[in-house]
């Protein structure tokens, strides 16, 4: 298969973009000053926290560092130190607003040192590191990252706590200045009062009250500042997909979407777009802890790949983003390599059953027959419908249903997830449900005889991809695989050739490790999985989605460096689900409440009803 790069109306390719294409690589200059912040700050915090430090052999190191300085010494060197810290991380990423402020504060540091403290080597540092930041300009490019004002709630909590810590420290660092014994309460009592600028109950002698003083003060006024800072600064919402965005989707994937099975899954609106030059494909990312991150191959025509990938890695260099895919097909690993420098790691296999070669008759699916039978037997029985089929009152149940069946707080899929049931827009997805009759005596279920429910978005126009599984803790075991069963059983009426199921993470391995003749190694790394499983459903998924006999498509990462993977994992983990450092219980509602109100504000008024989730 040959694959162009769409470049302009011509088909030419422009001569800069295989070094564009390798996007964002970290930059010397950028680490080491983000190296020199960190160290400086925590020297700044250790000299003004503890003694002992400005007076012992370190005297004359800390003594020369920004915002060591005059009687005020150990409270500036706390807004120094932190200021710096929290600089640090944005210089790094070379983003233009931390190198602003780093070139504020340090000309600030300089004239403070030499007003009060005479210090021309602290200058000399202060302008050293000033020079360098100027001089290299150019690296700070870096755009702001999305953001909104529920970051200055956890500012709030995340600095006040943290401000409330280094006080405590603070405060009982001078155990021989100390007057008396004050209890472990009054040393708290004493940091919230100091905190808002009042003295507390704890006494020093000499003017170490005053040391303690200024520096709790200073802690109180910076996590003020820099919460009201982030509270009214200019926000750039998480980016989101606009409705023509979702139309020109729609598009594509009416045209190309039999090539990946997670091609419907690009229209998740918690998702933004970029778009080759001329528009024939699109990759769909969302960015979760600074990491870039595209699921499934790119949508669209094949040939036009490289130009939406450029646009992808010119949006991640823009923002020092970190790029990564996961999820993506062999096809589209090798183009993303290929066309970017990015390296692959193959994350595991997508179940897929061809329907004509699906059958329950064989010794292969005894297990599988066997339970489907007894569960029908039990009165069971299923309807697969297209959504478009179902009535709204029926629709709305559904909705329900998933909702409160749902075994976790938050929503969990990312790659592999729509994020919603029955939207207008969305009426050839599918819908398998089972039913059964309550028992007499027992209390009515307020979802009538609904029990399971399976739903699957559309691939390409004989496909179809299951998106969730959801089913009522009280029925009978076996309705998922009951509802699989009776959905590729009902494939041939609604026109669907293949069926994608659930996708086995690292599932080679599962297999390959308990055959004979594994060596150590390979059973050491598969009984490392079965243990991850207890919590990662690692080996469960495998095992489950191998009863129905399907071909496995392997399934691919992509990443820039090995150093990277950590962090790219952390974020699909935040991303699927996993990992939710959202905000506390009601705070976290609303804000969900206000993305689902964002979600739904380009659909007519008349459909919100029917589509609210």
């Amino acid at each position: 298969m040959s694959v162009r790069i769409d470049g302009d109306k011509n088909g030419s390719v422009p001569t800069r973009v295989r070094k564009v294409l390798r996007g964002p690589r970290p930059e010397s200059v950028p680490k080491l000053v983000g190296t020199a912040c960190t160290i400086v700050g925590l020297l700044d915090v250790a000299a003004g926290v503890f003694d002992r430090v400005r007076h012992s052999r370190f005297h004359t190191v800390s003594e020369v560092l920004p915002g060591t300085f005059g009687p005020f010494a150990a409270a500036v060197a706390l807004c120094a130190g932190i200021l710096l810290l929290l600089l640090a991380h944005g210089l790094k990423r070379r983003k233009r607003r931390a190198w602003r402020a780093a070139v504020v504060l340090l000309p600030i540091g300089a004239v403070a040192q030499f007003w009060y403290r005479h210090s021309v080597v602290g200058v000399l540092i202060s302008l050293v590191l000033l020079t360098l930041l100027i001089r290299h300009r150019s690296e700070f490019t870096a755009l702001p990252d999305p953001r909104s004002r529920w970051k200055a709630v956890a500012n709030f909590f995340l600095m006040g706590a943290g401000s409330l810590g280094l006080g405590l420290v603070i405060v009982s660092v001078h155990p021989n200045r100390t007057v008396g014994n004050p209890s472990i309460v009054d040393r708290i009592q004493h940091v919230m009062f100091g905190l808002f600028g009042f003295e507390g109950p704890v006494e020093y002698q000499g003017r170490t009250s005053w040391t303690v003083g200024y520096s709790l003060g200073a802690l109180g006024l910076l996590t003020a500042v820099t919460t009201i800072y982030l509270a009214f600064r200019p926000e750039h919402p998480a980016a989101r997909l606009t409705q023509d965005d979702e139309h020109k989707l729609r598009e594509l994937l009416a045209r190309h979407g039999a090539r990946d099975s997670l091609g419907h899954f690009a229209l998740r609106r918690d998702k933004a777009v970029v778009f080759s030059p001329s528009g024939k494909a699109a990759v769909t990312y969302r960015v979760v802890s600074g990491v870039m991150l595209a699921s499934g191959d790119p949508i669209g025509d094949v040939e036009a790949w490289p130009g939406a990938i450029e646009r992808f890695m010119d949006e991640a260099k823009a923002h020092s983003w970190t790029p990564a895919v996961v999820g993506c097909s062999e096809t589209g690993g090798e183009v993303w390599t290929r066309e970017t420098g990015l390296d692959a790691l193959e994350l595991g296999d997508e179940a897929v059953v061809d329907v004509a070669d699906f059958s329950l008759a064989g010794r292969a699916m005894r297990n599988v027959r066997q339970m489907v039978k007894r569960i029908e037997r039990n009165g069971y029985e299923t309807r697969v419908r297209r959504v478009r089929d179902l009535s709204d009152g029926e629709l709305e149940r559904i909705r329900r249903a998933a909702e409160d069946w749902r075994g976790t707080d938050t929503e969990r899929g990312f790659s592999m997830a729509l994020g919603r049931i029955g939207d207008p827009n969305d009426g050839d997805c599918v819908i398998a449900t089972a039913h059964k009759a309550d028992d007499e005596g027992a209390a009515p279920s307020p979802y009538g005889d609904l029990k399971a429910i399976l739903h699957f978005v559309p691939w390409g126009k004989d496909g179809m991809s299951l998106e969730m599984m959801r089913r009522d803790r009280s029925a009978d075991p076996g309705m998922n695989e009951l509802l699989i069963v009776a959905s590729l059983q009902a494939c041939e009426k609604i026109g669907v050739r293949q069926v994608s199921l659930n996708f086995a993470m690292f599932r080679s391995a599962l297999a390959r490790g308990e055959k004979i003749g594994a060596g150590p190694v390979l059973r050491m790394w598969r009984g490392l999985l079965v243990f991850l499983s207890r919590w990662f459903q690692i080996e469960s998924l495998y095992k489950f989605n191998a009863k129905f006999q399907p071909r496995w498509e392997p399934r691919f990462m992509v990443y820039r460096a090995h150093a990277d993977l950590p962090r790219i994992g952390f974020a699909v983990m935040q991303a699927e689900g996993f990992v939710n450092l959202g905000l506390p219980g009601p705070l976290a509602r609303l804000t969900r409440a206000a993305r689902r109100e964002r979600a739904c504000a380009h659909v007519p008024p008349a459909e919100r009803e029917v589509s609210a989730a």
